[in-house]
């Protein structure tokens, strides 16, 4: 009778071939870097913001508004109003 079998020795190989397996996949995450990629919108956002020619106009345009709601003369667009309240109307009724 023989107790160690020639067969029953590789029956242990696949569970190291697996546990190899892991190791070599946790190396290969390990090494991967991560990218960050910023789309051409952004770009131009940064280079306006940049500048400071987007915040001198949105300032100047605040300024104007305020002055306007505090002396009472601002004038609300009723169509503009509604051009954008629309799609938020029609996508409720839809659902």
């Amino acid at each position: 009778m023989k107790i160690n079998e020639t067969g029953r020795i590789n029956a242990i190989n696949p569970y190291q071939r697996n546990a190899e397996s892991q190791r070599q996949e946790q190396m290969k995450k390990s090494t991967r870097k991560d990218e960050v990629s910023i789309s051409t919108e952004a770009m131009k956002l940064l280079q306006a913001q940049n500048s400071g020619k987007v915040d001198a106009e949105r300032t100047l345009k605040i300024e104007e508004l305020k002055q306007q709601v505090s002396a009472g003369t601002y004038q609300v667009d009723a169509s503009k109003l509604a051009e954008k309240l629309a799609p938020y109307f029609k996508q409720s009724s839809e659902n």
